[in-house]
């Protein structure tokens, strides 16, 4: 984990110039996005998608996107996708910041060690899923894909 972690690192400041404000959050820092991705999660493992979306900058937006995927998918099968964040060999190896978003970078062990990413944003002081399209949105979205 620290190998790919110091990678990630090194990603970022060899991007630095373009993205001046961003910064890794280290584990327990206030300004995590961090719980609320797993109450996110944890509600999208439970199936319920009215309350993930609720959790969202645009919640009516991500509950026709979950709805459409839970029916290409099934019930039982989202609840086992997402559910699936919470095993031992999943897990978080960083959060990177810009300005008030986040994104979340996990390492899913079950799937070959593949890395995702989730993004959320601050806002009134909580943090909820980014679903709305910003300059920053994107540049964390593609540091993710260089760090892939």
């Amino acid at each position: 984990m620290q190998f790919r972690k110091l990678i990630l690192l090194a990603l970022v400041f060899a991007v630095a110039p373009a993205l001046a404000q961003q910064r890794l959050i280290e584990p327990g820092d206030p300004g995590s996005a961090r719980a609320t991705a797993m109450q996110v999660l944890r509600h999208l493992a439970d199936g319920n998608l009215e309350a993930a979306a609720a959790m969202s900058n645009a919640p009516q937006r991500r509950l026709e996107v979950l709805r459409s995927y839970r029916d290409t998918v099934g019930e039982e099968e989202l609840k086992r996708i997402y559910g699936r964040y919470f095993a031992p060999q999943n897990r978080v190896v960083a959060e990177l910041a810009i300005g008030p978003r986040r994104m979340i970078v996990w390492e899913l062990g079950d799937a070959g060690y593949r890395i995702a990413g989730q993004i959320y944003v601050e806002v009134d002081g909580k943090f909820v899923m980014d679903d709305v399209p910003s300059k920053e949105r994107s540049e964390l979205r593609d540091l993710l894909k260089k760090y892939r």
